[in-house]
């Protein structure tokens, strides 16, 4: 279960393109942890395979949380589209009987 925040802070990350911190990280810059993994430091996140599995499901939440939100505009789109054509169907009918 993610936190409050949580969510926003990653899907930020994930739409930057940029590595996203894990706990020990924080206050880092994607850049600066890429910087210290290349000298052959061993990050926090890095370090076990459970700590990789657990942000790999976040970053799967992340992204089907994208995928949500993007089906929802589009469903809302397509709604809106609906009842425009609608209410113009109506008007052209109304205007056809006077």
């Amino acid at each position: 279960m993610m936190m409050p925040g949580e969510a926003d802070a990653m899907a930020a990350f994930i739409e930057e393109g940029v590595r996203i911190p894990r706990r020990g990280e924080i206050g880092l810059t994607s850049k600066e942890i890429e910087d210290f993994e290349s000298m052959g430091f061993v990050m926090s996140g890095s370090r076990h395979r459970r700590m990789e599995a657990v942000r790999l499901r976040k970053e799967n939440q992340m992204y089907s949380a994208e995928e949500r939100r993007a089906l929802a505009m589009y469903n809302f789109e397509q709604k809106q589209k609906k009842e425009r054509q609608l209410i113009n169907d109506l008007r052209e009918k109304l205007s056809n009987k006077q």
